[in-house]
């Protein structure tokens, strides 16, 4: 066991200390010019997406990119506080679970306008309103399989990562132009960017409470992806048939959410000493910075000319449809007034 951790860990070493360069070089860069660090990383991480390719490099950018973001996730619940979550009310937690129902029913409604039949539909939706890749590969999971099956996942998740890397840099533009509060800025992030990672970016580039607000209404719509799931093989295996879908599916309810959860209740209920509270919190920062490089180091731009444009199109309809419908929403139970 502890060879195996041995050649693991010298595995993802040549990965992860590329991903601690560029945090380390963005963290410089934003206190002494006054950059966001979480953008910075980011665009030094696309400056080195070469490396995203290597075979020296690939695992730990991998591993950074999913391994290393998670726990930095997890701990960011011991900044979640009582207070904090009393700060959403029912009515913004309300607002996150339509926004979800109704952006995946307008993907199902307007697919057969841009040539697409349910599947694709309902995976580019799903990934759209949940969790972005990893919820596209949760519900590939469950889809019935055909010679196209592959192509469908590829394209969905290279395209909301590329949709959720824009959105982390013009959504806090456009919350800033429309005059949205940084805790309303938190919630429209929250509610609107596809992955964890752009959101963490976007929402902690504006300010701390805003990055806050923004991951607790984020993993609100990663506990989405668990109810989602369910209806899913019940609805569309009846209507389509039971094929099997081949490989192992991914559990309903990621483990770095439960690891959220955890640290968050523990805060709620004053049960983690302040050192620790402090030490988990400016762990948390170091490790996603860390993981936005990493993310930055596997963006490909030029990926997405490989596919239709029809599917670009849609799913930008997609991305477009749940950002006005969550403005909307926060209009009317927010009562932000555009500037």
């Amino acid at each position: 066991m502890i060879a195996g951790l041995h050649a693991k860990a010298r595995q993802v070493f040549p990965g992860l200390l590329v991903a601690a360069i560029i945090a380390l070089a963005s963290q410089f860069v934003a206190e002494h010019y006054g950059a966001p660090a979480m953008l910075l990383a980011l665009l030094f991480g696309v400056a080195l997406n070469f490396l995203g390719s290597e075979a020296r490099s690939r695992p730990g950018i991998d591993f950074g990119s999913r391994t290393v973001l998670r726990l930095g996730v997890v701990l960011l619940g011991v900044r979640i506080s009582a207070e904090m979550l009393t700060v959403l009310g029912w009515e913004i937690i309300l607002l996150v679970m339509a926004g979800t129902v109704v952006t995946i029913s307008f993907g199902m409604l307007a697919a057969p306008l841009f040539g697409f039949r349910h599947r694709f539909a309902f995976l580019s939706a799903g990934a759209v309103a949940i969790c972005g890749a990893s919820a596209a590969m949760a519900i590939a999971a469950i889809l019935p399989r055909d010679e196209r099956s592959e192509e469908r996942l590829i394209f969905t998740v290279v395209g909301v990562t590329l949709l959720s890397t824009v959105a982390m840099i013009l959504y806090p533009i456009l919350a800033e132009s429309l005059g949205l509060d940084t805790r309303t800025t938190g919630i429209f992030i929250g509610a609107t960017v596809h992955d964890v990672a752009q959101v963490v970016g976007a929402g902690f580039s504006v300010s701390q409470e805003t990055g806050d607000v923004a991951t607790l209404v984020k993993l609100l719509r990663v506990l989405m992806l668990a109810p989602v799931v369910l209806v899913a093989t019940l609805v569309i295996r009846s209507a389509v048939g039971a094929e099997e879908t081949g490989g192992k599916r991914p559990p309903l309810v990621p483990s770095f959410v439960l690891g959220f959860i955890a640290l968050a209740t523990l805060g709620s209920f004053s049960l983690l000493p302040a050192p620790v509270i402090a030490v988990a919190s400016e762990a948390s920062r170091w490790l996603l910075l860390m993981a936005i490089g990493s993310v930055g180091m596997k963006t490909l731009p030029k990926d997405i000319l490989n596919v239709g444009t029809s599917a670009a199109v849609f799913l930008v309809a997609q991305t477009v449809f749940l950002a006005l419908f969550i403005l909307a929403g926060l209009w009317l139970l927010a009562g932000f007034s555009p500037v």
